[in-house]
């Protein structure tokens, strides 16, 4: 699936702090750092549909490194443009991307009982097949990369995916998937389960294909209670530590960083600090200290986590977050255990210079 000949990597910071090494800077990366704050974003873009570009190598590629070109020398890693519901897609699900609206499934899932459902559950997913795209756009983006920064693959949550399956889209309510897990808990977490393994799989097909480091969305994370999070999304994210380094092994693949990021489920940090991921996300509702704290000893790097909304701010309001963050996560006197980014991705309408201010503080603070 891939050629494994790429340019020997020239900065590996992101790797070396992932891995848990003393470090001469914390790296930098944002979430969403590929998209439509970015003049040169809508230009590549075209009038191609979302989904195109990410199912066009070429168009994926081009997006992916505009961030690389554009902040060079600020930007430690690269995350393949694509989007978290190529997974129900391989599942056979129809999901459009609807202009100022976002994703939407004409066809959600509704009930257990329902033929949509046991077809789902029967249907065997071939993700080196249905996904090909993604691994293709990665082992071109590694090439045209040529060992700038390493190269991040990611997939969505179990629980966020079926967040998005049963809703049909994007919610303030989640009527929908609320009423699935209280009322068909066994059949939510078959489901759950099955797209779990596909995650493994598409994950280790990724790093097949030439990414460095993965990270695990779970931006509905925070839509459960304590309770809840533990039935319906800790097993899996739990599942996934624990089998893609055994899958990469069976592939005969080296292993890399995995991260996780459960949105809004703040009280999951000291669970998640156990999964056996290397880098625990955190948002912009964590205070840093805190979080320090309550990773203790444990080889767990923290990555995040400035308010994305700073970058809509003035300069001086940027320079007090990034500051709230160098002390809090203690780089002074740790000078390993964190990779700044922010708590969520890059909202558009920010100025691409705010976000360049925010990478130069970031720097400037933490020589």
């Amino acid at each position: 699936m891939a050629d494994h000949s790429f340019p020997p990597l020239q900065n590996d910071l992101i790797l070396r702090t992932a891995w848990g090494q003393t470090v001469e800077r914390p790296p930098i990366w944002v979430m969403r750092q590929a998209g439509r704050y970015l003049p040169e974003y809508h230009e590549a873009k075209g009038g191609r549909d979302f989904f195109e570009c990410c199912r066009d190598p070429e168009v994926a590629s081009t997006l992916t490194l505009q961030p690389i070109e554009r902040y060079a020398g600020f930007v430690d890693a690269a995350i393949i443009f694509s989007d978290i519901l190529v997974i129900p897609q391989a599942m056979g699900m129809t999901v459009e991307m609807v202009d100022k609206k976002g994703p939407h499934f004409p066809d959600p899932l509704r009930t257990p009982q329902d033929k949509q459902y046991i077809e789902l559950m029967q249907r065997k997913v071939d993700v080196a097949k249905e996904l090909d795209y993604v691994y293709k756009a990665i082992t071109l983006t590694r090439k045209k990369l040529n060992g700038r920064v390493p190269l991040f693959g990611f997939t969505g949550a179990p629980w966020t995916l079926l967040c998005y399956m049963v809703e049909g889209g994007g919610t303030k309510l989640f009527k929908e998937i609320k009423t699935w897990i209280y009322k068909y808990p066994e059949e939510t977490k078959a489901l759950l389960q099955k797209i779990t393994e596909l995650c493994v799989e598409y994950l280790a097909l990724q790093v097949k294909a030439g990414a460095q480091i993965v990270q695990v969305f779970d931006s509905w994370a925070g839509e459960l209670s304590p309770a809840s999070f533990k039935k319906f999304s800790e097993p899996y994210l739990a599942y996934i530590a624990k089998h893609l380094p055994i899958r990469l092994e069976e592939l005969g693949l080296e292993q890399v960083p995995m991260v996780v990021f459960p949105k809004g489920a703040w009280f999951a940090l000291d669970a998640c600090c156990d999964m056996g991921y290397q880098v625990v996300g955190l948002d912009w509702t964590h205070d840093p200290a805190e979080s320090v704290k309550t990773v203790g000893d444990r080889p767990v790097v923290l990555q995040g986590n400035a308010d994305p909304g700073v970058l809509y701010g003035t300069h001086e309001s940027i320079t007090e977050v990034v500051s709230e963050m160098v002390k809090g996560f203690g780089w002074a006197d740790r000078k390993k255990g964190w990779i700044a980014n922010l708590g969520h991705g890059i909202t558009p309408f920010v100025k691409p210079d705010d976000l360049k201010f925010y990478f130069e503080e970031i720097h400037r603070l933490t020589k």
